[in-house]
């Protein structure tokens, strides 16, 4: 649950104008960007040869360690393998002492500042110069990066011409060429007299002893060439074997980041060099090289922990920020700690940073996955994350969800709670079909959106009074209608079998089933999760069917899941095993048995279509839908922007976090208008509910339809 304290801070973010257009600009243009730069690049072959390429580093990760060493000093560097952030800190104390070294220039290094560099070497005295543009501007600021890449992502160029401006004591204007004179100005000296640079490390390649820098501005090359004495500082997970397996990593790691092929400077250091002491004499000496490698016990957790261990395989390219639309409202001063920060910065928090930072901040997830399909290393975060929530939970469980979810386990319980909703709404629904305002504590529910009504009659009671005329049946199909099919939206439950039956299918419902289990998954709550899926693997018989369908696609995942809450091999991981491998959501059913049929009553319909996030990222189904929508006559589809990206139902999220999730269903319901479409098809009840009740209370006359409604409307089925 999120504190008071990460309330406030998104609501600060919330209230940056700044920062919501800088971000949400950014964030909108980035996939585009991402695209074209991925042009006759395989991305999933490129994924997995750098899963492949980590996880041997990962799995042979002290031979990297003692290769790397060897062949760096056989090189004339000088190698210091670092059992904590202490550890290192202390070296490097003692280095910049020994060697009387008074300033240093520094590129990026998100190791040095897990270490407070910066901050220990100045009260020392040292004058530590940040020389990336980003980390210089936010030095300025006195701030942390907002994102792990683009430090200054939050930044216009006014606030950055008014911070030079302060610095130089001199006007700059907000120009950004302008502003880039200014930083190269006040660098240029810097790079000249300091006594050491300092570099972070994109790759270790341990058969060379070779680092890698890139950057797309000269900083980091004159960091690492200039002064005489240069300074590695890199944790173990920017290893590889040999210079052939860093090639990955540079075919990724520009086009995740900023949409670019390649950047500007890719620079190689191999242990000392000469460097030009005097540049009148061109007298030259041995340029001295260090390299700190940071093997904290933070790191060694990752790679001891078979939940998270493929955290080690990322690439660092801040794709999962920039495709987030959390952190396109809230960025990473909210969203992350004061080193890493979005969905993989709440996991390299809680290892390396402050677990209970990460307890705070992994509220902000939104479970989308869009983060999981543009992770250069193949990470599945949003599952990590969920295993973060899930311990949290166990430690320090929510006595108020705890409740609600004990209750919701409860089949017989849950039900009997929700047929006396039905009749105790009535005050708020004052006979409509939507609650538009809820009182006190409660009103951030109804922020930006109505909630549904719950259905007078349930469609359990509906059931048996079905008639279902289909001659010779080619099979039978057992329907899993989750709450809100069953308790809110039966007009759906009822499409659903309507549809089902026009192409030969009889459709049964056991009356034992109850809630998927979803919401107690999302809130970490494993036992009453468990509990659900006892319940539903008993009450569906999967057995009797051809099929399970649902018309819901989190209950759908939830039930191809509930083999992993039991002991394989056990007789509830085989029942669940087979209601797993026979659920299917509707819209990927209906089309594999036979639903594509050129019908309709051939009246002119424009429709645009919301793809849910479990549908299209976690079941795949993304082209059937749209397929059985333009067959259908009558309908005109038109696409409209960002048409997968979140509407910000998230299942609980909604509830805990209505803040965040009102902006991201008005972005949603804007792009929506924008198509001029007069019904949106949507395949989840959850985000029908969230879109359907933003156009309510925002007064829009467009209608919210499911996809199987739409059909069975459409072809007279009902």
């Amino acid at each position: 649950m999120a504190s008071l304290e990460l309330k406030q801070e998104i609501q600060e973010a919330l209230k940056n104008q700044t920062l919501s257009r800088t971000l949400g600009t950014f964030c909108a243009t980035y996939p585009a960007k991402r695209e074209k730069s991925y042009a006759g690049v395989d991305f999933e072959s490129t994924r997995d040869s750098i899963k492949e390429v980590k996880s041997y580093a990962a799995d042979h990760i002290d031979e990297m360690i003692d290769d790397f060493t060897k062949n760096c000093t056989a090189r004339g560097g000088h190698v210091f393998h670092a059992k904590s952030g202490e550890e290192a800190m202390e070296y490097i104390r003692n280095l910049v002492k020994e060697k009387g070294v008074k300033t240093i220039v520094k590129s990026k290094s998100m190791a040095s500042e897990e270490i407070h560099m910066n901050h220990v070497l100045g009260d020392d005295g040292v004058q530590v110069q940040e020389t990336d543009l980003g980390e210089f501007i936010i030095a300025l600021e006195g701030n942390t990066p907002v994102h792990m890449v683009m430090p200054a992502l939050h930044l216009n160029k006014e606030q950055v011409a008014d911070y030079f401006t302060e610095y130089t004591k001199e006007k700059n204007e907000p120009i950004i060429a302008e502003e880039v004179k200014t930083a190269r100005k006040i660098m240029r000296d810097k790079f000249i007299h300091a006594d050491m640079g300092v570099s972070g490390a994109n790759v270790a390649v341990a058969d060379t002893g070779t680092v890698f820098t890139m950057s797309n501005e000269g900083n980091g090359r004159m960091v690492g060439t200039l002064p005489k004495i240069h300074l590695y500082v890199f944790g173990i997970e920017k290893f590889v074997k040999s210079l052939s397996d860093a090639r990955y990593i540079f075919k990724a790691l520009p086009r995740n980041g900023t949409g670019q092929r390649i950047t500007s400077y890719i620079s190689m250091y191999t242990g000392a060099s000469e460097v030009t002491v005097d540049k009148e004499t061109d007298e030259k000496a041995k340029k001295e090289f260090y390299a700190v490698i940071l093997d904290d016990p933070g790191r060694r957790a990752i790679l001891a922990d078979p939940d998270f261990r493929e955290v080690y395989n990322c690439i660092r390219c801040g794709a999962c920020l920039d495709a987030c639309p959390a952190f396109a409202l809230l960025g990473g001063h909210v969203y992350g700690s004061n080193v890493y920060t979005g969905g993989i910065g709440t996991l390299l928090t809680h290892f390396l940073v402050s677990e209970e930072r990460a307890d705070e901040i992994q509220n902000i997830c939104l479970q989308c996955g869009r983060c999981k399909e543009v992770c250069g290393g193949g990470l599945h975060i949003p599952e990590m994350i969920m295993k973060l929530r899930e311990r949290s939970y166990e430690a320090n469980p929510n006595p108020v969800y705890k409740f609600a979810l004990d209750a919701v386990s409860d089949r017989k319980l849950f039900h009997s709670m929700l047929r006396i909703a039905s009749v105790a709404q009535a005050p708020f629904t004052k006979g409509t079909n939507f609650i538009r305002h809820l009182p006190m504590f409660l009103s951030g529910m109804t922020e930006g959106r109505s909630l549904m009504s719950i259905a007078p009659v349930p469609f359990r009671d509906i059931f048996p009074t079905i008639q279902q005329k289909v001659d010779n049946p080619k099979g039978k199909i057992a329907m899993f209608t989750g709450c809100l099919l069953d308790f809110a939206y039966v007009d759906i439950a009822k499409a659903v079998i309507a549809d089902l039956n026009s192409i030969g299918y009889i459709v049964d419902m056991p009356m034992g089933q109850s809630c998927c289990g979803a919401p107690a998954t999302f809130m970490g709550d494993r036992e009453n999760a468990k509990k659900t899926a006892e319940l539903n693997v008993e009450a569906m018989h999967a057995e009797d069917y051809d099929y399970v369908v649902s018309a819901c696609p989190t209950c759908t995942h939830q039930l191809r899941v509930y083999k992993d809450f039991f002991e394989e091999g056990s007789d509830m991981y085989k029942k669940a095993e087979e209601l797993g491998s026979k659920t299917f959501d509707f819209c990927k059913l209906f089309y594999d048995l036979g639903g594509l049929a050129e019908e309709g009553d051939e009246t002119p319909l424009t429709i645009t279509y919301h793809d849910s996030c479990h549908l299209k990222r976690e079941l795949g189904v993304f082209k059937e839908q749209r397929e059985l929508l333009k067959a259908t006559k009558g309908i005109n589809l038109v696409e409209m922007e960002e048409s997968d990206v979140c509407c910000g139902f998230g299942g609980t999220y909604s509830i805990k976090l209505p803040e965040v999730a009102a902006p991201i269903l008005a972005k949603k319901i804007s792009h929506i208008q924008d198509t001029g479409a007069s019904v949106v098809a949507v395949d989840c009840p959850g985000c029908l509910m969230q879109i359907r009740g933003g156009m309510d209370a925002h007064g829009l006359p467009t209608e919210v339809k499911h996809t199987a409604v739409i059909i069975a409307e459409k072809r007279g089925l009902i």
